[in-house]
């Protein structure tokens, strides 16, 4: 199953908020990225491959989302 990327607000396991801002493809190897701006700071805008923002990580003991879409 591919699971797709909303456009909008998530928040990081670490307790950050970031907005989802579009897809990208690597021009060689055609990987997907999510690309994403902080909703703190000056806003920064990352990338991230699709593969490890749908991942999930270890924290207090569970498995949980790297980043939840919150709306």
């Amino acid at each position: 199953m591919v699971e797709e990327i909303k456009l909008g607000r998530y928040r990081h396991f670490k307790g950050k908020d970031y907005e989802v801002i579009g897809m990208a493809k690597h021009s060689e190897t055609l990987e997907k990225f999510v690309v994403y701006r902080a909703l703190y700071g000056n806003r920064e805008l990352y990338i991230r491959p699709k593969k490890m923002f749908l991942e999930k990580v270890g924290k207090e003991g569970k498995l949980v989302k790297r980043f939840e879409y919150t709306d």
